[in-house]
């Protein structure tokens, strides 16, 4: 998982990003619930959920660069860089609320991200949410070449693609992240369009579940 990093601590750490977060979603667990960002990037859904007066908000992110950036900005929030993903420095149990926004996508490989899924229910409450954000298949042609040609090429699984700008991404089919996320709880799902960071408008998912 951290393959990438040289990405997100230099052309990656310039992005904006832009999934929109549906408050309603971690207040069902109270404005005073433990929250973590994972993946929280410059802290820009921490940064919103504080405004919108939840009181106790962490993030964590492997990319030093990206943190950097958060507290300049954001002097005020929690962050933390993480040294040796997917592991997280708290222990079991210490989180009622875990997002997950646009991080699948940068994380293609399956068996990462089934170690990544695992760690986050290790740190949730039992009974506590998981909320997921991340983008769908592409039917377009643009996104529908670059699948096929990166599986081509590389043998990974249809829907990862490199980026103009050099990121490994990967773009999944609902029931892949049903099946990923299949020992939590669905409790809810929306669909969303979202622009992508580098300016494109794709089609996305939000997956609320909550942990057995």
């Amino acid at each position: 998982m951290t393959g990438q990093l040289a990405y997100w601590n230099g052309p990656g750490a310039a992005k904006t990003f832009t999934h929109p977060v549906h408050s309603a979603w971690p207040a069902r667990a109270g404005r005073q619930a433990r929250i973590l960002d994972y993946g929280c990037g410059y802290g820009r859904v921490m940064a919103e959920l504080t405004e919108q007066g939840f009181s106790d908000v962490r993030g964590a992110d492997p990319s030093a660069a990206l943190i950097a950036r958060g507290r300049r900005m954001r002097p005020d929030l929690r962050f933390e860089v993480l040294q040796s993903p997917p592991a997280l420095p708290y222990a079991a149990a210490s989180f009622d609320v875990v997002l997950l926004f646009a991080v699948l996508t940068c994380v293609p490989d399956e068996e990462d991200q089934r170690a990544l899924v695992a760690e986050l229910g290790r740190v949730l409450v039992p009974g506590g949410l998981l909320y997921v954000s991340d983008l769908l298949l592409q039917d377009d042609d643009r996104n529908r070449d670059r699948y096929a040609a990166h599986a081509r090429r590389s043998g990974a699984p249809y829907g990862v693609f490199v980026t103009d700008d050099g990121a490994v991404c990967r773009h999944h089919g609902i029931a892949d992240l049903h099946a990923l996320l299949a020992d939590m709880g669905l409790v809810d799902e929306r669909r969303i369009d979202v622009g992508t960071m580098n300016g494109h408008r794709s089609r996305g998912v939000q997956l609320l579940c909550r942990k057995r």
